[in-house]
């Protein structure tokens, strides 16, 4: 795993596309978010990218993806641990992340990790689906 930056825009942008297929985020949307003050990222090469900023005191998870032939074997853990880290290093005392509500796969995980939820975002990802918004202390 390496940190990431704008220089890795497409390689995040291929793994996203591969991750979440026509809701990806594009390769220079990639990389005007890396842009902005205080993005942050990593990427693997096994097939898994984690994107995050902080503001002020806060963190936010902003996608994290692993490529359907190596889901399952830990590596969305290992991306969203070095994600909390980072937030911690960067003096985050909170760190937040919007999860689909009916997203089971990632609920457990973001669960597993001490994550609770904060809030309901009612229809953000269309009609009938609801985004919970899930907070955390970041690892120190």
């Amino acid at each position: 795993m390496i940190p990431a930056a704008a220089p890795h825009a497409q390689a995040i942008g291929l793994l996203h596309a591969a991750a979440f297929g026509p809701e990806a985020w594009s390769e220079a949307s990639i990389a005007t978010l890396f842009a902005s003050p205080g993005v942050f990222g990593f990427i693997d090469e096994a097939g898994g990218c984690v994107i995050a900023r902080t503001v002020a005191d806060e963190a936010e998870i902003l996608t994290i993806g692993v490529i359907p032939a190596v889901r399952r074997r830990g590596l969305g853990w290992q991306l969203l641990g070095a994600a909390l880290h980072e937030a911690g290093r960067r003096g985050a005392s909170a760190v937040f992340l919007e999860v689909a509500a009916d997203n089971a796969a990632a609920r457990a995980l973001y669960a597993r990790a001490g994550f609770a939820e904060a809030g309901r975002r009612r229809d953000y990802y269309g009609a009938g689906q609801d985004a919970l918004l899930l907070r955390r202390k970041p690892c120190e």
